[in-house]
């Protein structure tokens, strides 16, 4: 029950996280898993990225039912972030201390802060002035600083996507995380089929748990943020940003005591 109620809690968490601003499960999920459940650190984030696909696969799809997912830039931007998120993990290798475990955490607490006290009212009549030559360009530009940074520093991909394509492409706020979930779909299947093969088996219950909860809560949050106003949407996505963030800094620090 104790671990029903901890996989339960981090799926809130990470489903609203997923649904409203694209953010990786992994982000909330993995510290709870840890510090609540005693679960190594790589089947933990395994356990994240695996609950990271479905939800975010089944947030694409809302998104993209409502018309707020750019595909055609989504596709040149996961390519090139793979990429360059393999070269980035290589990079690391070659030097030592550069992780940055903490740098996710403030990530989703700065943009939570930013989007509430500075929120996104980019229109899609504005954003669809640029041209799709210059916008291909731009995600080729953006997926290689995105995918280089999440490698080198293990952190920070779905908010890092986020951050650049409503303040960097000027994405209108739906589209921009439409854009990012499908985008993260990808990634965390990657990521999780890689974290099972090297390390094996995780715990069932803990994955079943967290796929569902994640899931679930995804799929709750993606539908209200596709229904609801600009200027609700931004207070909804910053508070939960906020909250996530504070909430993990606390973890961080119950896990440290």
């Amino acid at each position: 029950m104790y671990r029903f109620i901890i996989c339960f809690i981090a799926g809130i968490g990470a489903g609203l996280g997923t649904g409203f601003a694209g953010m990786s499960a992994a982000a909330v999920i993995s510290p709870m898993l840890i510090t609540f459940l005693g679960l190594p650190a790589y089947e933990a984030v395994g356990i994240a990225l695996a609950s990271d696909v479905l939800a975010s696969a089944v947030s694409a799809y809302t998104y993209g039912k409502n018309k707020n997912l750019d595909i055609r830039n989504g596709l040149v931007m996961m390519v090139t972030v793979l990429l360059c998120t393999l070269f980035g993990s290589w990079a690391a290798s070659k030097v030592p201390n550069t992780t940055m475990g903490s740098f996710s955490t403030f990530m989703t607490l700065f943009l939570g802060i930013k989007f509430i006290v500075k929120p996104v009212m980019t229109t899609k009549e504005t954003m669809n002035q640029v041209s799709g030559r210059k916008r291909v360009i731009q995600s080729v530009i953006c997926g290689i600083m995105v995918g280089f940074i999440c490698g080198f520093i293990g952190a920070g991909g779905g908010m890092m996507m986020l951050l650049i394509l409503t303040s960097v492409l000027g994405y209108e706020l739906k589209t921009a995380v439409g854009t990012s979930v499908f985008i993260m779909t990808f990634t965390a299947f990657t990521g999780a089929a890689s974290h099972f093969a090297i390390g094996g088996q995780p715990d069932l219950w803990c994955l079943v748990f967290c796929v569902a909860s994640t899931l679930l809560w995804a799929r709750i949050a993606a539908k209200f943020a596709n229904k609801a106003a600009p200027a609700t949407l931004n207070r909804a996505t910053g508070a939960v940003l906020a909250v996530l963030g504070a909430a993990i800094l606390v973890v961080n620090y119950v896990k440290q005591v």
